[in-house]
């Protein structure tokens, strides 16, 4: 069950990341700065999508632990 959870959390955590990553594009093609509302929030699902893959890809987690 463990192993199914961990496998579950990188797949979203990678789909957001790839979702942040579209939304940079897609905002920086139609002609947005560098501080547009699509930079800005894909961004930072950029960086929560590989925070959820980093944490649960890290073995020994508290999680595990309990």
């Amino acid at each position: 069950m463990e192993r199914t959870y961990r496998q579950s959390t990188r797949v979203l955590g990678t789909a957001i990341f790839v979702l942040g990553v579209a939304m940079i594009v897609s905002t920086l093609v139609r002609g947005g700065g560098p501080l547009a509302l699509g930079v800005v929030a894909g961004a930072a699902f950029v960086l929560l999508g590989a925070a959820r893959v980093y944490l649960a890809s890290r073995e020994g987690s508290p999680r595990s632990r309990a």
